[in-house]
């Protein structure tokens, strides 16, 4: 069961401790993979060159990547009362060897969809670690009908 739909975003990054907040507005392709699975696509505008997101959701768990041409990349995997890990490719590194990859953890002290029958609302909110706690997080996702 494969159903596509176009539709405006807004994704918000802010972190609760720090001066950290990344806010998007755009258009994005849904994809309905199954009852409760998704997979959503966005175009991050940008001056330099653009970057693709990609997230996949459920219920129980989300993966978020971050793929661009020479700028910061990531994949993050989160699940509700979970260490997941949160991977940064630096550079032209992206999946390429293990030299230019930082690898954290991260808890998700909190995960909600709201769906009816498809996403409204996902809301994540972490905190990322390595020795010691790097700060706390929300990601908030709206998808606008």
């Amino acid at each position: 069961m494969l159903t596509r739909y176009r539709q405006p975003v807004s994704l918000s990054l802010i972190s609760t401790d720090l001066p950290l907040r990344y806010v998007v507005q755009t258009v994005a392709t849904l994809e309905q993979k199954d009852r409760e699975s998704f997979h959503l696509l966005i175009t991050e505008p940008s001056l330099a060159s653009p970057s693709l997101l990609w997230l996949e959701i459920s219920p129980y768990r989300v993966i978020m990547t971050r793929q661009a041409e020479n700028q910061v990349c990531y994949r993050h995997f989160w699940e509700r009362g979970v260490y997941g890990i949160s991977r940064y490719w630096l550079g032209n590194g992206f999946f390429q060897g293990s030299e230019n990859i930082l690898q954290l953890r991260n808890f998700t002290r909190q995960l909600t969809l709201v769906n009816r029958p498809l996403p409204q609302q996902l809301q994540v909110e972490y905190e990322l670690w390595s020795q010691v706690q790097l700060g706390r997080y929300v990601l908030k996702l709206e998808i606008h009908y």
